[in-house]
């Protein structure tokens, strides 16, 4: 299924049972409101997916389950987050033995790579399946920064097509319009900017608490690229508590949290994450109850 990279594109939570194994129930329900939101496609086993954790078994059962269950209603993408080349190279013939659409790469894990390893990196991954590819660029937790002129050599390749862009620079999305014009597809990956980066031209969001919450992240994309820029607005001000729990080290089990309130997960997370408790746990819920107390009528918007 080819990949626009314009909309909404959930980066899931991965579901687990308290047995530690793959909940394939909750996550279908999960990626069943999340289609019926409008998502414009789902990203399995990103940072927020806890990808680090996964197996290669688990990765193969959620590919194929979320294309199965998606039934060509959207594309289906993996991350990839590796340190050997020759593993992501691996993971990325797998993806498409599996059905996976496209792919969502990271640079090199555990090893801060220079500009001509990067690059090399990249390019020997994309160059080793005809998916499409979509860059992850976030320097701010990944260390390494993914530039203009790493870019330049990058494009070179055809199915090099997207960047995730997560710097939390606005600025970027404009720098990279500026070189690249709409050679590269632009999707914010920071949930706090995600508003202001569409308004700069970006062409999609990868959000994190879109799991919990799909059709106000829909309705703020559809209203920002509708130019109806003040209702967006009302819609994000009240999301931004709740957004903010997108830029935090413990994302993940803060956003399972959110799910749970919804009911749309569970809290269960994988060693070394454990679940929240006490204060901590107490602190998160009263930001996500408030924001579901004062949850914005959508039918009010007609986006």
């Amino acid at each position: 299924m080819r990949i626009d990279f314009t909309g909404v594109f959930p980066a899931l939570t991965t579901k687990f049972t308290p047995q530690d194994t793959l909940d394939l129930a909750m996550f279908g329900l999960n990626l069943e409101a999340q289609i019926d939101a409008g998502v414009n496609g789902v990203i399995i086993g990103g940072s927020l997916g806890e990808a680090s954790t996964l197996t290669l078994a688990e990765k193969e059962t959620l590919i194929k389950y979320s294309v199965e269950k998606s039934g060509g209603r959207i594309p289906v993408l993996l991350n990839i987050a590796e340190g050997s080349t020759r593993e992501a190279v691996k993971q990325a013939r797998l993806a498409e033995e599996w059905g996976a659409d496209g792919l969502m790469l990271l640079p090199p894990m555990r090893y801060k790579s220079d500009h001509r390893e990067t690059v090399t990196f990249f390019k020997t991954i994309a160059g080793a399946t005809p998916l499409q590819v979509m860059i992850y660029n976030n320097p701010v937790d990944y260390k390494i920064e993914v530039t203009l002129e790493m870019f330049e050599e990058l494009v070179e390749l055809a199915n090099i097509e997207a960047v995730k862009e997560s710097t939390r620079d606005v600025s970027n999305v404009t720098r990279l319009i500026n070189r690249f014009g709409s050679r590269l597809k632009i999707l914010c990956g920071v949930d706090t900017i995600a508003l202001e980066e569409l308004l700069m031209g970006a062409s999609g969001w990868v959000g994190g608490l879109v799991g919990a919450f799909p059709a106000e992240t829909v309705a703020i994309y559809k209203l920002a690229k509708a130019g109806r820029i003040e209702e967006a607005l009302e819609i994000h001000r009240w999301f931004l508590p709740l957004l903010e729990l997108d830029i935090h080290p413990k994302l993940v089990q803060y956003i399972k949290l959110a799910e749970v309130v919804v009911g749309l997960g569970t809290e269960h997370v994988r060693a070394p994450r454990l679940p929240l408790t006490g204060k901590e746990r107490e602190d998160i819920l009263e930001v996500i109850r408030q924001g579901v107390a004062s949850r914005p009528v959508l039918t009010e918007y007609a986006y």
